[in-house]
């Protein structure tokens, strides 16, 4: 019987809690998926599962197997996937996350370019301000805006993004346009609530920072969706570059203080510590690399 199998049944069981649910997720019989993890059970000498009518629960060394297996079998994947793309190309699936806005503006068409490139390639593409969970979603890559703090992530930088104050020509005909840090305060700010300190905006100028905390009568929580409502005439707004980039080149919003630099932050590509980066997505990596310098979208 073979060990993979049994592993992988085993695996199965026990994340779904059933046999009849693990049967399901691997496409086989009910009945074969007990074999194999009675087969397992009876290569190791040891029991991995408590049965009931209705359910099967981890033993002591079921757990301990259990927090080994699933990245043991996927590391084989890779392995016997990258063997197979040196000579037949890329081939699989590529799961990815990336914040919304970002994702919507040069995420998803730069995994357009890719794709071409790759045509056996799956690519699954998941959009989210929110910090995904990359091992329990099952994410190989993810595009991440700023710094990550989780000890089990490697970042790669890709690049810097800046962000920029606009405001619709028709707003600062009506209200003025302000020239210093300062003089925000006076104005309607639109508050994008996805920044680390929403109300707090910083500046740099001649090397020193300047902060300043902003109010007005709208928040949201999406750069873009904040540069929208600027372009409309409702307020300020403080968004990264690459989401105001179309209106600031159509004159729908104008830069502001263009003497004050904006808050600089970094662009990652983040997976998981301590996992072998199968070739496909290092390659999906470098492209991504190339590709943002190339559309100079930072």
């Amino acid at each position: 019987m073979d060990l993979v199998d049994e592993l992988k049944a085993f695996v199965a069981t026990a994340q779904t809690g059933s046999f009849t649910a693990a049967a399901e997720q691997l496409g086989v019989s009910n009945r074969l998926t007990s074999k194999y993890v009675a087969g397992l059970e009876a290569r190791l000498g040891v029991r991995l599962f408590q049965r009931t009518t209705r359910r099967v629960g981890l033993t002591p060394a079921g757990e301990d197997l259990l927090a080994r297996a699933p990245v043991l079998l996927d590391d084989l994947d890779a392995l016997l996937s990258d063997v197979a793309e040196s000579s037949q190309g890329y081939s699989g699936v590529i799961r990815i996350s990336a914040p919304l806005t970002f994702g919507e503006i040069h995420v998803a068409e730069m995994l357009g370019r890719f794709a071409r490139l790759n045509p056996d390639l799956k690519l699954d593409l998941r959009l989210s301000d929110r910090y995904v969970d990359l091992a329990s979603e099952g994410i190989d890559v993810a595009f991440r805006l700023g710094t990550s703090e989780m000890l089990s992530l490697k970042a790669l930088k890709l690049g810097t993004f800046q962000t920029v104050v606009v405001a619709s020509p028709a707003y600062l005909e009506a209200n003025g346009t302000p020239r210093a840090p300062d003089e925000l305060l006076q104005h309607d700010c639109i508050v994008d609530t996805n920044r680390r300190v929403p109300r707090r905006w910083a500046f740099v100028r001649d090397g020193q920072e300047i902060t300043v905390n902003v109010d007005g009568k709208l928040r949201v929580n999406s750069a873009r969706a904040a540069a929208g409502l600027a372009a409309d005439g409702l307020g300020i707004a403080n968004a990264p570059r690459f989401a105001v980039r179309e209106q600031l080149a159509s004159g729908g919003l104008v830069r502001l203080m263009e003497d004050y630099e904006g808050e600089g932050s970094p662009l990652s590509a983040v997976y998981l510590e301590g996992r072998a980066l199968p070739r496909k997505v290092r390659a999906l990596i470098d492209f991504a690399a190339q590709d943002i310098r190339a559309a100079g979208i930072l």
